[in-house]
């Protein structure tokens, strides 16, 4: 018998736009328990609690919404919404506030006449200080914050270790409204399927940035909420830019360990491995330049040189500088015997943030009535074909706020409840092949990284469609036949994903900001820049979304 869960809605993610979200709807709720919020592992596991830099928004008087308007469209390479980018940055000082009342511990410095301020730093893509941080564990002090309200309120309940299955709409469960009323969801603890019956679905999953071989991303960055808006009938446009950051660190030991974009906005230099600047060869912005054109200048020289990394030095600060401004990265880098106060780091371009996603208005709303879409699974035309600095999380805030601003007034109409049909697994067995998904796993991110990676060309990308083309087969065959495990779901979200990430870029005859292709490698300016945007084909069942079992 399936478990059945009832809410009035359902957050799925736990990250800064999920928990933003929650907090904004508690106070509405109708009632205790309301308000669900599902995380695939524990709590604090997502990208949010990995972030360094911090958040962007204009607090200093020799700061203005216009310029960081500008800034935010010119690192978005002609792309951006202009009206989103302008609802964004005018509503990110009250966000700000908003994150002070609840006491997140933002970094402050005394100022001359002995008044103390948040310390504002500046980081690629600005054009002043607006940066701002909780030291150089922004994510962590944000992610601890927003949990801790989060946790000891009645109208919110997790469920974690949690992965979903499907969203399930009205269309597949034979109604005339076609909105989303919940998802099958898998509870990894009893290893059996749940659902989960809502008026208002929220997808906060976060970015597919698993998809390739490195990136600077948690696991559980498997593209998720993408996948599965797709799989239900919404749009996704600009899946073709993932941004590289630029700097991660280069060390066996080191998994995926970020070294923030704010070293370089204090200073920090890029090297070659004979010590040499590099990076005013490629803009005149220098270490201060775009992410996508400070990874593109890496990757350039890495492969020039046959170098295995190249060198990220601020070791003419001083040691008090760096200890306090960057305890976190000093402290790593000790931990693997690297003195940043005395030598360069060694640092390689890795996947860091999706800058597509599933199609949204300003409300956060997809093309299904009752489906949200908040964060970076969403896109929202802020970052177009690259997100400037520190604008993610930012972002997370603004739409969480705009999200449950909508949802508040929604759910007035939108309390009626459909019964969801119950997963049925009679017909599955369990697998003696789960070698099959750790085998695709791993060759669906190594053709990921080598063809559809930093820079692109057609081959490539048409040898990475005809390899995502078998595994799909493979992994549908797989998932029909077998019951489901994570691994499985995320490796099925993954495909789709990449999938769609090539797709995008096969469409994009260009070079357009995080897309470079050896075939086009000069931006079109015979028309107005436009964004690509896919719609799923209306096949009846075709990926089993909401049939029964």
């Amino acid at each position: 018998m399936t478990v059945a869960h009832q809410h009035d809605v359902l957050i799925i993610g736990g990250g800064a736009a999920g928990l933003s979200l929650a907090l904004r709807l508690a106070d509405h709720a109708s009632r205790a328990a309301s308000i669900a919020i599902i995380t695939k592992g524990p709590l604090n596991d997502g990208s949010t609690y990995y972030a360094q830099g911090g958040i962007s928004a204009v607090l200093s008087t020799e700061d203005s919404f216009e310029a960081h308007i500008e800034d935010t469209l010119k690192a978005g390479a002609g792309l951006c919404n202009a009206e989103t980018a302008e609802f964004t940055v005018r509503r990110a000082p009250r966000s700000i506030r908003w994150l002070q009342e609840l006491g997140v511990p933002f970094s402050s410095e005394t100022l001359p006449g002995g008044t103390r301020e948040l310390h504002l730093t500046r980081e690629g893509g600005h054009s002043h200080r607006r940066v701002i941080h909780a030291a150089d564990a922004t994510g962590r002090a944000l992610s601890d914050t927003l949990l801790n309200h989060a946790r000891h309120h009645k109208s919110i309940q997790f469920f974690e270790q949690h992965i979903v299955v499907d969203l399930v709409t009205g269309e597949k469960q034979g109604l005339e409204h076609n909105r989303c009323i919940g998802a099958y969801v898998l509870n990894k603890k009893t290893g059996h399927v749940e659902s989960f019956n809502a008026s208002a679905v929220v997808l906060a999953t976060g970015g597919a940035s698993k998809v390739y071989l490195y990136t600077s991303n948690p696991d559980g960055a498997t593209g998720d909420g993408i996948a599965m808006a797709w799989r239900a009938g919404c749009r996704v446009s600009n899946l073709e830019f993932n941004q590289f950051h630029p700097t991660c660190l280069y060390h066996p030991e080191a998994k995926s360990f970020l070294i923030s974009e704010a070293v370089r906005g204090e200073g920090g230099r890029l090297l070659l491995p004979d010590g040499e600047r590099f990076m005013q060869r490629f803009d005149e912005r220098g270490e201060l330049a775009p992410r996508d054109i400070v990874a593109r200048a890496i990757d350039h020289e890495m492969k020039r040189l046959g170098a295995p990394c190249v060198y990220l030095d601020i070791s003419h600060r001083s040691a008090a500088f760096i200890a306090s401004h960057f305890p976190t990265i000093h402290a790593r880098c000790l931990g693997l015997g690297l003195d940043m106060t005395k030598q360069p780091i060694p640092v390689v371009p890795a996947a860091h943030y999706t800058c597509g996603g599933i199609l949204t208005d300003l409300d956060g709303q997809t093309d299904i009535d009752a489906l949200y879409a908040i964060g970076e699974t969403a896109h929202t035309g802020l970052h177009g074909a690259n997100r400037m600095a520190s604008n993610s999380l930012l972002e997370c805030l603004v739409f969480a706020e705009a999200a449950g601003e909508k949802i508040i007034h929604q759910l007035k109409t939108l309390n009626e409840k459909h019964p969801i049909k119950p997963w049925d697994e009679s017909r599955v067995t369990d697998s003696d092949e789960e070698v099959v998904v750790s085998h695709n796993w791993d060759e669906l991110r190594r053709f990921m990284w080598d063809y559809v990676g930093i820079v692109r060309s057609n081959k490539r990308l048409e040898r990475a469609l005809r390899r995502i083309q078998l595994l799909e087969h493979e992994i549908h065959e797989y998932y029909s036949n077998f019951r489901i495990t994570n691994d499985l779901l995320e490796l099925r979200n993954l495909v789709q994903v990449a999938e769609l990430i090539v797709r995008c870029a096969m469409q994009r005859k260009e070079s357009r900001g995080l897309h470079f292709s050896l075939d086009y490698p000069q931006a079109d300016t015979s028309s107005h820049a436009s964004n690509t945007v896919l719609t799923p084909e209306k096949t009846p069942n075709k990926d089993r979304i909401t049939v029964v079992r």
